[in-house]
């Protein structure tokens, strides 16, 4: 069943999602060489608490933490840890926010001092197929035309799509109807209406698109161990274009001093 969001709807979960982008502007703030993951997760958790929110990871189906933070190889849902970040890593932080009955969802993957050439075209190109599917979360269209711009910009800049995970809906619960993958064909799918709230999250692998599931029940990571790039935003389906609820405003600015 899809469950499409009233107008007060929206505006709460863009509240919510004004909670989490600056959420992850105060992770930008503190990632970077030396700092432990772990460190991250507590400064999220007390952010959003000190704002009138909950974490929507924590406790979800029994994961651990607040932020889901997969280094490297880790495509998604990796915990954070005392390990030290190291120069040439890459980070995919993934975080939600619950305030007021809604739920809101996003991810970014941050670069930690100088990465090589190839990593940053991935990240560059992961980005960009996050922003190739919100331009087609537009109301008459369907879900295979967001995962078939994904799909196509990745593919064609030599990159791979993980098939094993895929965006969602967000609402009053974390992950709503209808899945929204990154792959697919234009003109199939769910037909996409006004109202939908969707989480839109490229997971972009720098070499094959196979992935392995950890001991730990939750990482998961690319099986040739190449590097993994995620970013996520949570976007309401709109008549001509979509509205992005989250924003990396604040990770931008942070990134900048």
């Amino acid at each position: 069943m899809i469950y499409l969001k009233s107008a007060e709807e929206i505006a709460i979960i863009k509240e919510s999602a004004e909670i989490l982008g600056k959420v992850h502007g105060e992770i930008a703030k503190n990632i970077k060489k030396g700092v432990s993951t772990d460190v991250l997760d507590r400064i999220a958790e007390e952010f959003i608490r000190d704002h009138g929110g909950t974490p929507s990871f924590k406790g979800y189906n029994g994961f651990p933490y607040t932020l889901c933070v997969s280094l490297n190889e880790n495509v998604v849902h990796g915990f954070p840890s005392k390990k030290p970040l190291d120069e040439g890593d890459i980070v995919s932080v993934d975080c939600g926010v619950f305030y007021k009955g809604f739920h809101s969802d996003s991810a970014y993957t941050h670069r930690i001092g100088t990465i090589n050439t190839q990593t940053e075209k991935l990240l560059q190109v992961t980005e960009e197929c996050l922003y190739k599917g919100i331009e087609q979360a537009i109301a008459g269209n369907r879900i295979g035309d967001i995962a078939f711009a994904v799909q196509q910009h990745a593919e064609n800049n030599g990159f791979s799509v993980v098939r094993e995970l895929v965006g969602h809906g967000v609402g009053k619960r974390l992950h709503e109807a209808p899945e929204v993958p990154n792959y697919g064909k234009r003109g199939k799918g769910v037909l996409l209406q006004e109202g939908m709230v969707l989480a839109i999250e490229p997971m972009i692998n720098l070499g094959k698109r196979s992935v392995v599931q950890e001991s730990d029940g939750w990482t998961i990571r690319t099986q040739d161990r190449l590097p993994s790039a995620h970013y996520e935003h949570t976007v309401v389906v709109r008549k001509n274009k979509a509205e992005v609820l989250t924003t990396f405003e604040y990770i931008k600015e942070a990134l900048k001093q």
